[in-house]
């Protein structure tokens, strides 16, 4: 498994981006906080986007004023694959 995958937040981050598409920054922030019900630190939040960013997995361009976040086709596939993963250990194959 690469390593992008093993912090929750950046798993969570590219769930989020799977399913609603592109995403700005704040509507990402926003979700997450909505999902864990607890405010995430912009730091760790935008640290854990530039990772994913610098892995090739999240594709990041500028709209106006906004930073606009989308999967990359390797971002899509991983997060496809980690989720087949997680399907089967809950079907328990």
């Amino acid at each position: 498994m690469a390593k992008w995958l093993r912090s929750g937040r950046r798993r969570d981050l590219c769930l989020l981006l799977a399913a609603g598409g592109e995403m700005r920054g704040q509507q990402l922030k926003s979700a997450l906080e909505s999902h864990y019900d607890e405010r995430v630190e912009p730091t760790a939040f935008y640290g854990s986007l530039s990772a994913l960013v610098d892995a090739g997995f999240v594709e990041k361009r500028t709209e106006g004023l906004h930073d606009v976040y989308s999967l990359t086709e390797a971002g899509e596939r991983r997060t496809r694959e980690h989720g087949e993963w997680v399907r089967k250990c809950l079907a328990g194959e």
